[in-house]
């Protein structure tokens, strides 16, 4: 059978999902409400709790960073330890001290509060990315969902979330390491944009395509319609009218004005420079216009803190890039009324060690650490301007008030309204909770 004559035999169905796959690429994942993409086919009761926070900005720090190095900074400990980062600076909080690379930050202060005992005591990137995203220990008979996912669960279409946008977003690439969605099914995982919001266009996966005009888009849409005489023979089709209800939507979001958002041309071009003209800065900017439209939860998957050699040399172009565009999200998220509403999560799946490896083959890096390292909130409900718990002199043990992931995920939860004692669905029928009960060091009470 020849391959022309194989066509004849596709269904209309088939051929519709492989022509809108082409058109509207991954948009109609998240647009099809079709039930076999479903692990379960009941959504958990909404949760009493008073949400004061709307959305989460989550900056992943891909790899981890150096809590020294960020917002832990140890000038006595020595050059062992501090590298040429060997300065701390006052911020606009009176006590608090961060590393003189993050100057715009030190300014910022007072809209964020500094976790400096983070701890979990897992070195390897899969474990410690499960473990920070989910709050629970690897193995079992489940996959957790991540913070995300629970988040699109609780705040997405099930909840009444009426946009086109889908409601788990990553800028730009997928994180890895770890199942996303886990046993909550594909409905669940993010839309990646892929492309590069620094770039003239930002091209989005699945809603813009560099080279393709509205034009040829509406055209290659005219072109699939004239070719469906099924479709036409049968109008009434049940089956039919999901997948035209389907390719509505996500043609109205490839062709519609919801696609804007993605739009960074749009913004003035001076605060597109506060931000930084590089992919982190934009896809800060990017993360504010998502929230702004009333997307729960943006990750930015922030690449590039895998420091095992030349830290340093790294660190002169990070540090400086990661301070203009975070202390320029915190502002304008205040300027617009929206910090009060959204939650800014900094922090990676581990910290790095406090010890610099200059020996033969690291020059000059820093290793995996679990044991003790950072991370920032701010917004949503958690205060500005606290430390939460310290570090030991050379930032290697936690001093005080340990802080696990399980802690600080139930608090984001309970800003959200989501109730971390509540259960979540599985397709196994077990009994599962959003989170493990307190325990440890207990929720971040004294920041929320």
């Amino acid at each position: 059978m020849s391959d022309y004559s194989k066509a004849d035999h596709i269904s209309r169905r088939e051929f519709l999902k492989q022509g809108l796959g082409i058109m509207a690429g991954a948009t109609i994942l998240y647009l099809c409400d079709i039930p076999l993409a479903r692990a379960f086919e009941t959504v958990p009761k909404p949760s009493q709790l008073r949400a004061r926070a709307k959305s989460v900005i989550q900056i992943w720090m891909w790899g981890g960073p150096s809590h020294l190095d960020t917002f832990d900074p140890k000038p006595n400990a020595g050059p062992d330890y501090c590298g040429p980062l060997n300065q701390a600076m006052p911020t606009n909080v009176n006590g608090i001290q961060i590393n003189a690379a993050l100057p715009l930050l030190a300014n910022q202060a007072d809209k964020y509060s500094i976790i400096r005992s983070m701890t979990h005591g897992i070195n390897g990137h899969e474990t410690a990315s499960y473990v920070m995203q989910t709050g629970r220990k690897p193995g079992g008979r489940l996959v957790y969902p991540c913070m995300g996912a629970v988040v699109c669960l609780f705040k997405g279409y099930d909840y009444g979330y009426k946009g086109l946008i889908p409601p788990y977003i990553v800028l730009t690439q997928p994180q890895g390491r770890f199942s996303e969605a886990g046993f909550l099914g594909q409905k669940y995982k993010p839309f990646a944009t892929g492309g590069d919001p620094a770039q003239k266009r930002f091209a989005v996966a699945g809603i813009v395509t560099e080279g393709l005009t509205d034009k040829h888009q509406a055209d290659r849409r005219a072109l699939l319609h004239s070719l469906d005489s099924l479709g036409k023979a049968m109008p009434d089709n049940k089956d039919f009218k999901k997948l035209d209800a389907c390719e509505n939507k996500a043609y109205s979001l490839i062709l519609g004005e919801e696609r804007n958002v993605f739009d960074l041309s749009l913004e003035e071009d001076k605060l597109r420079d506060d931000y930084g003209r590089n992919t982190f800065g934009q896809s800060c900017l990017a993360a504010r216009r998502l929230v702004e439209r009333g997307v729960p939860w943006v990750t930015i998957n922030y690449r590039g803190w895998d420091t095992h050699k030349h830290h340093f040399e790294t660190m002169r172009k990070k540090l400086p890039e990661m301070d203009k565009g975070m202390a320029r999200l915190l502002t304008d998220l205040k300027d617009r009324g929206l910090l009060d509403s959204t939650i800014v999560l900094w922090g990676g799946e581990f910290g790095r060690g406090p010890k610099v490896q200059w020996e033969e083959p690291w020059n000059g890096g820093r290793s995996h650490y679990g044991k003790c390292f950072t991370w920032v909130v701010a917004g949503g409900g958690f205060k500005g301007g606290c430390v939460v718990g310290a570090s030991d002199a050379r930032g290697e043990e936690v001093k005080e008030r340990p802080v696990y992931p399980h802690d600080l995920i139930g608090s984001v939860y309970e800003l959200m309204g989501i109730d971390p004692e509540g259960s979540l669905p599985n397709s196994m029928g077990l009994s599962v909770k959003v989170m493990p009960s307190e325990g440890g060091g207990g929720r971040l009470r004294e920041i929320m």
